[in-house]
């Protein structure tokens, strides 16, 4: 596999939401979105496998989005990962953060940020093949942005 080459990705659609403080489904101009509040820190969790075609280098997580109205201000967004080797426990590794990512000057023009893990305690050392949770947040308590962020997909690549 090649550095930058596609792992997995996931849709909203994806989406195993945690018990509370939640993403929620919505739909936008034919596109299935989660809604992430401006007011409160929402999250969004995705299951996967990592492919075995994947080397052990770093990952990088991207997040393609939009905002429902805002056309000004920021948005902060969290990722953390976890390798599953218990269904019942909370191991996630701690988030990295893309802090200041400029809302787009248009409502629903859909923008991308993207987070580096190195290989490693950054992403609960997974490895090629094991079972893994991937989070996302949206840190309404320290971004500008007012009205929701549309996270459409996320995709993990390695580095």
């Amino acid at each position: 596999m090649a550095s930058g080459d596609t792992l997995i990705s996931f849709t909203a659609r994806s989406n195993v939401p945690p018990a509370s403080n939640y993403a929620t489904l919505d739909e936008r101009g034919g596109a299935i979105v989660l809604d992430f509040d401006d007011a409160t820190n929402e999250e969004a969790t995705f299951v996967g496998v990592m492919p075995q075609n994947y080397a052990g280098g770093g990952l990088t997580v991207h997040l393609q989005w939009s905002m429902t109205s805002a056309t000004t201000g920021d948005v902060d967004w969290d990722v953390k990962l976890q390798r599953q080797t218990d269904l019942l426990g909370d191991s996630y590794a701690a988030a990295r953060s893309s802090d200041d990512n400029t809302v787009p000057g248009t409502a629903g023009n859909v923008d991308t940020t993207s987070i580096a893990f190195t290989s490693g305690a950054q992403m609960d050392s997974i490895g090629a093949g094991d079972l893994f949770r991937l989070s996302v947040i949206r840190d309404a308590s320290s971004d500008t942005a007012t009205g929701d962020a549309e996270l459409i997909s996320v995709e993990i690549r390695e580095t």
